[in-house]
């Protein structure tokens, strides 16, 4: 019987494969008809997730995927420095069984990167991080980073990160090979140096200006010379108006989207 538990994963899973975009809808008829079970238990499900931070849920709309603002992406990314910084400097020792943890793990990396399933090679690089806490027993934080692993997979699909996934899988290579030789100080630097480099590949406005997008939009409009003459009349706003509707008139009607199949699909 397929329980709350199993249907909150199961999304966690889609996002970290990035299968589920940030604003994607999650009916919950729909959700209960994919996972054969009541609409109870998906909407258990879902308000679990909206605690940890992963949907949301709107009275009129219903249930969606968040779509992180850049402040909640500064947030996230901050959040993981501290807790993974902070659960390597704790170390004193690696045992041998964690390493050969780690290293199983780089090896479904670097296969899924040379394959050509995208989903499960975007899933692993993300839940590297999550295996580092497991491997270093504390399951806690390790819950802890799944959540935030998937925020900032969010963050990397709606900012449109530029990191490299070859550039990740690397970058892991040399934290556990580091921890392998006992240099945990050299094993934080380099994850403080990896999470800073995937957070900088993130298209964020670096401006801590608060009226800079007002400010951008009430800017004097810039009058082209010599296109239209000094003296002509500025169409009025009903004018505009009319423009508009006459233009989107002449343009071809896109055929319905299935609100359902958009995210069903992914979750299978």
């Amino acid at each position: 019987m397929t329980t709350a538990t199993d249907i909150s994963n199961r999304i966690i899973e889609a996002v970290m494969a990035q299968k589920l975009a940030p604003g994607s809808r999650l009916g919950e008829q729909q959700l209960a008809m994919l996972f054969d079970c009541s609409r109870t238990i998906v909407r258990e499900a879902l308000t679990r997730l909206s605690t940890r931070g992963i949907v949301t849920v709107s009275a009129r709309r219903g249930w969606y995927v968040i779509e992180p603002s850049e402040d909640e992406a500064r947030e996230a990314f901050e959040a993981r420095r501290v807790i993974e910084l902070g659960l390597l400097h704790q170390l004193k020792t690696v045992d041998k069984a964690a390493v050969r943890q780690l290293k199983n793990h780089l090896q479904r990396e670097k296969a899924a990167l040379a394959g050509s399933d995208v989903g499960a090679r975007s899933f692993l690089l993300g839940d590297f991080h999550v295996c580092l806490a497991e491997c270093l027993g504390n399951s806690l934080l390790a819950d802890t980073l799944r959540d935030f692993t998937a925020r900032t997979t969010l963050i990397a699909m709606l900012y449109q990160s530029s990191h490299d996934a070859a550039q990740s899988c690397a970058d892991h290579v040399r934290i556990v090979e580091a921890l392998e030789a006992g240099d945990i100080a050299r094993a934080e630097a380099l994850m403080s140096e990896h999470i800073g480099t995937v957070q900088s590949a993130l298209r964020l406005q670096a401006s801590t200006d608060p009226l800079a997008e007002l400010r951008d939009a009430l800017a004097p409009v810039r009058k082209s010379t010599g296109a239209t003459p000094a003296d002509a009349p500025v169409p009025t706003a009903p004018a505009k108006a009319r423009a508009t509707r006459k233009a989107a008139a002449k343009q071809p009607v896109p055929p319905p989207s299935d609100d359902a199949s958009t995210y069903l699909g992914a979750l299978l």
